[in-house]
């Protein structure tokens, strides 16, 4: 969800033009083989539900091979925001994908969502489905604090990580940071208050949009990038909609998450672990915020500066291995797998022939 880092920069919330939308949706979504099905259907009924501990996490993995890619997804965001690169890893290794407790057809988990906690529940989830390690962990915004907190805790079941403009909030100059807190600070309760409305069955009033935009629900402003998603077949839209309009956990996870960010902050600030050779990618868009790039605010030196210092911020995680490197996007919004689903594949692929290469090296 990255509205929640638009309000930092104080710029307006706008979604993308709706004719774009129409007309994207209309040819997304590619077909089966040629039949009826889009390729993205998987996304719109569970995967495997797993026990993580007294509750389920849904798990969406396809393909076979050693190191597994795991991908944990951004504030507001599941499993369906990596359609259009998990099929594609698939093809080379196992891929999994899954919605965080609480989110999508997940069960909601326990109090309080710290990283710490969904690090846990993740790895317990894995093993109970009979996924072992070592993993290439990719987390994009927010998860990049989860697939962080996973290596820190589980270190020799990590094979490598790749950063898909991921939040580096922990790692930016301290006014910045505290700059990140206060405009998260009105969220939860946003959050909440739409939650309550789906709970008492009342209708969820349309809410301004940009000039010229049809108004919005709360619940289509919350997820992802705004609903309905261009990337998306109108089956996925129709089901993930729905979820948003119904699954009032969903909610109370998400406000939980976001009042733990801080917390999340601190600990890895306290935890910074080294990743020895293991290879790390850091893909960084420059439009860090930004969900769509019809939306990008003006270049002003306040947002310039901005962008800068998320993208020096990103590249401080280049220490953290011997095998690094800071990859930039041509013309993305920070959602790259939608953007520029190549380049996360092509960097998903390096850390996968890097990591095999230093196994086979040890093993000799």
């Amino acid at each position: 969800m990255r509205q929640m880092r638009i309000l930092l920069l104080g710029v307006p919330f706008i979604f993308a033009v709706i004719a774009v939308l129409i007309s994207t949706v209309a040819v997304s979504g590619q077909q089966i083989g040629g039949g009826s099905s889009p390729a993205d259907i998987v996304y719109a009924q569970p995967g495997q539900l797993v026990d993580a501990g007294g509750f389920r996490l849904n798990l969406y993995c396809m393909g076979s091979g050693s190191p597994t890619v795991v991908f944990d997804s951004g504030f507001g965001d599941w499993a369906p925001v990596w359609s259009k690169v998990q099929p594609q890893i698939a093809k080379w290794t196992r891929a999994c994908s899954y919605d965080r407790a609480g989110a999508g057809f997940s069960d909601p988990g326990p109090m309080p969502r710290t990283s710490v906690r969904i690090a846990e529940e993740l790895r317990t989830a894995l093993h109970n489905a009979g996924i072992a390690g070592p993993y290439i962990l990719v987390g994009s915004a927010y998860g990049g604090d989860n697939v962080r907190t996973f290596a820190d805790l589980y270190m020799d079941e990590v094979a490598g990580l790749v950063l898909d403009d991921a939040d580096p909030d922990d790692l930016e100059p301290n006014a910045m940071q505290e700059a990140a807190h206060r405009g998260h600070a009105a969220l939860p309760s946003d959050l909440r208050n739409c939650r309550n409305l789906i709970a008492e069955h009342k209708p969820l009033p349309a809410q301004p949009s940009g000039p010229g935009q049809p108004p919005q629900t709360c619940a289509q402003q919350f997820f992802f990038r705004g609903l309905p998603e261009a990337e998306w077949s109108p089956e996925l839209n129709a089901k993930v909609s729905e979820i948003a309009q119904t699954k009032v956990t969903m909610y109370d996870a998400d406000a939980s998450e976001m009042e733990q960010t801080p917390a999340d902050e601190a600990y890895l600030q306290q935890h910074r672990r080294s990743f020895g050779s293991r290879p790390i990618r850091v893909l960084t868009s420059g439009n860090h915020g930004v969900g769509h790039l019809e939306e990008k605010p003006p270049e002003t030196p306040k947002h310039l500066k901005y962008e800068q210092e998320i993208t020096l911020a990103q590249a401080r995680w280049l220490t953290l291995s011997s095998d690094s490197k800071q990859i930039f996007t041509h013309n993305s919004s920070e959602y790259i797998q939608f953007d520029e689903p190549e380049t996360l594949i092509n960097a998903v692929r390096e850390v996968y022939d890097q990591a095999r290469k230093r196994v086979a090296a040890q093993g000799h």
